[in-house]
């Protein structure tokens, strides 16, 4: 059984933030997907975030995605214009994510029943 001093010293695990380019919420590092830049110069979604290279994040929703593609803010991030060929493929990847995300649509509904 632990002291209760030992019990105040206890030290919480530090979890890295990233932020989102489309939206720039600051969002832990595991609820986000990156996007890197290889150093061969492709684009790719590093799923696990440990491949080698440049990397940005986006939040795991379609908005997102189509915001940060039509804005021009992935290439601006990773440093490199985004290939229509690879544009097509994280489109393609987007489709298969939710339209917006759980929370923001609780936060939604919150914000519009709102007391007046």
């Amino acid at each position: 059984m632990m002291a209760a001093s030992d019990m105040r010293h206890k030290r919480r695990k530090h979890v890295p933030l990233r932020t989102c380019i489309a939206c720039q919420r600051k969002r832990p590092k595991r609820e986000l997907i990156r996007i890197v830049r290889t150093p061969e110069g492709m684009t790719a979604i590093d799923i696990k975030g440990k491949q080698a290279g440049r990397g940005t994040y986006l939040c795991p929703s379609r908005g997102c995605w189509e915001a940060a593609l039509q804005r021009g803010a992935l290439g601006r991030a990773l440093q490199v214009p985004v290939s229509v060929e690879e544009a097509a493929a994280l489109r393609a990847f987007a489709v298969s994510l939710p339209a917006e995300e759980e929370v923001e649509k609780t936060d939604a509904v919150f914000l519009e029943g709102g007391t007046s």
